[in-house]
C-alpha cells in the first residue's frame, strides 16, 4: 500500500463528499447550506487539484481537468454568495438557488474525477 495514494485518494474522496454536503439541502434555502462548508470545499478541493499535478497518465490529465472545472464551479458559488452578502447586502434566495446551482456542477465533476480515479486503480497491475 502506497502511503501516497492513500494521501491522494483521501483528498480527492473528501472533496466529492463535502462539495455534497455543500450542496444538499433545500436549493433556495441559505439555512440548508453552510458558508463554511462552502469553504472547506473550495480549500480541501484546490489541495485535491494541487496533487493531480503531478500526474504524467492520460487518466492524470483528465482528473485534473475535472478537478480544475470543479475549483471553478466553487469559487463562482463562493463569488455570488460574495456578491450577495457583500455588494447587495441581502442574501435572497434566488442567489442561494445560483451557489447550490453552481456547486452541483462542480459536484457532478467531482464524481468524474471519483469515478475515473477508481478506474485507474482498478486497471493497475501488480
Amino acid at each position: 500500500m502506497s502511503l501516497q495514494r492513500v494521501f491522494f485518494a483521501f483528498f480527492v474522496l473528501l472533496a466529492l463528499s463535502m462539495n455534497f454536503g455543500f450542496f444538499y439541502g433545500q436549493i433556495d434555502n441559505a439555512i440548508h447550506h453552510n458558508l463554511y462548508e462552502l469553504f472547506g470545499a473550495i480549500v480541501i478541493n484546490l489541495i485535491a487539484t494541487i496533487l493531480k499535478l503531478g500526474e504524467r497518465s492520460h487518466f492524470g490529465s483528465l482528473m485534473l481537468a475535472s478537478s480544475l472545472v470543479a475549483d471553478a464551479g466553487l469559487l463562482a458559488a463562493a463569488m455570488v454568495l460574495g456578491y450577495a452578502n457583500h455588494v447587495s447586502g441581502n442574501v435572497t434566495p434566488e442567489f442561494v438557488a445560483v451557489a447550490v446551482s453552481l456547486s452541483g456542477g462542480a459536484l457532478v465533476a467531482n464524481i468524474v474525477s471519483v469515478t475515473l480515479m477508481v478506474i485507474e486503480a482498478a486497471t493497475l497491475r501488480r
